[in-house]
């Protein structure tokens, strides 16, 4: 048995607090430790809470809070050390994304935030570069908050549907990746047009 399904063998047994508060942990350390299949494991916990008859909301609350305590947490040490110290210490590759989230931070302003939480590859190094662009601390969070409240909204959401079929659940969760970051290139693209369009109209009225 791998380790994955060592961790999910471990996540069964747990009661259903520890469980909460265990799922919780583990969206945190996703920010912190972007290898671990957090989002695999969340949904794995909301899917044995749901096979004990209980609510999605605590599950989804705790996982919530626990990835925002990450992404706090994050974004306060890109602020102190910038990104060469972190890329060192937590092997992000956040100097090369910098660039790409300042530009985008640039153009769409706080929306890129909560957009570039959704794209795989920028989503766990957007905490740290953030901070480490100064950019301000409360519509930061208020962007990420609402990316992840969507994100682990949909992944705890696919878990209580998914009956006792875990398997359908893994594939589920496989093509929200995909989907979502389908979306994040939509909305790129519609505002991107809405800025043409109102530079085209702008230019266009009598001096």
């Amino acid at each position: 048995m791998g380790t994955l399904d060592s961790a999910l063998a471990w996540l069964a047994s747990l009661p259903q607090g520890a469980l909460v508060g265990a799922m919780a942990l583990l969206a945190a350390a996703e920010n912190v430790f972007p290898p671990i299949p957090a989002d695999v494991m969340v949904a794995f916990g909301a899917f044995v809470a749901a096979r004990g008859g209980h609510s999605a909301l605590p599950a989804f609350i705790a996982v919530w809070l626990g990835n925002m305590a990450g992404v706090a947490a994050m974004y306060r040490l890109g602020q102190r050390y910038g990104t060469g110290q972190i890329e060192r210490r937590f092997h992000l590759n956040v100097t090369g994304q910098a660039g790409r989230l300042s530009a985008l931070h640039g153009k769409y302003g706080t929306f890129a935030l909560f957009l570039s939480r959704f794209v795989p590859g920028l989503r766990a190094v957007v905490p740290p570069v953030a901070g480490a662009l100064r950019l301000p601390f409360v519509p930061a969070m208020l962007a990420m908050a609402a990316a992840s409240g969507l994100w682990y909204g949909a992944v705890t959401m696919l878990a209580f549907r998914a009956g006792s079929n875990w398997e359908t659940l893994r594939a589920a969760l496989g093509g929200l990746g995909s989907w979502s970051a389908g979306v994040a290139l939509g909305l790129v693209l519609i505002a991107g047009g809405a800025l043409w369009w109102r530079s085209r109209r702008d230019r266009s009225r009598p001096a």
